[in-house]
């Protein structure tokens, strides 16, 4: 089964579990690799200059246009927890779109779309 029907049928979160784990298994043939890239993300994704809540928006964007659904799911919640709001999100959307084109704006008004509903319910 490729990515894309994966996504379609599996929730949101579970593909946040799916990712995690395959890190963990990752990490157990190449710790060195993977303890650099968390120490270099977690950096990247420090409060500063750019508040946090941007910089989540800024790599939803980036990942709409790379086409990297992981990293949609896991920067739409970046978004969601840091307070952005629907309409801040779907900007974000229109502005990968003007960059990225097409294949931005079908990411956007589907997964992006099943990534909201999933992570808001509950949410007030």
């Amino acid at each position: 089964m490729n990515a894309q029907s994966t996504f379609q049928h599996d929730s949101v979160q579970q593909h946040l579990i799916h990712y995690k784990e395959g890190l963990g298994k990752f990490a157990e043939k190449m710790p060195h690799l993977v303890r650099a890239y968390n120490e270099f993300t977690s950096h990247c994704f420090q409060e500063g200059e750019i508040p946090l809540k941007y910089k989540h928006l800024i790599a939803l964007a980036i990942s709409l246009h790379a086409q990297d659904e992981y990293c949609m799911v896991y920067h739409s919640k970046g978004c969601i927890d840091q307070g952005c709001t629907e309409k801040e999100i779907l900007e974000a959307v229109g502005v990968a779109a003007a960059i990225g084109g097409g294949a931005v704006m079908s990411q956007g008004v589907t997964l992006l779309q099943k990534c909201l509903n999933e992570f808001n319910q509950g949410v007030h």
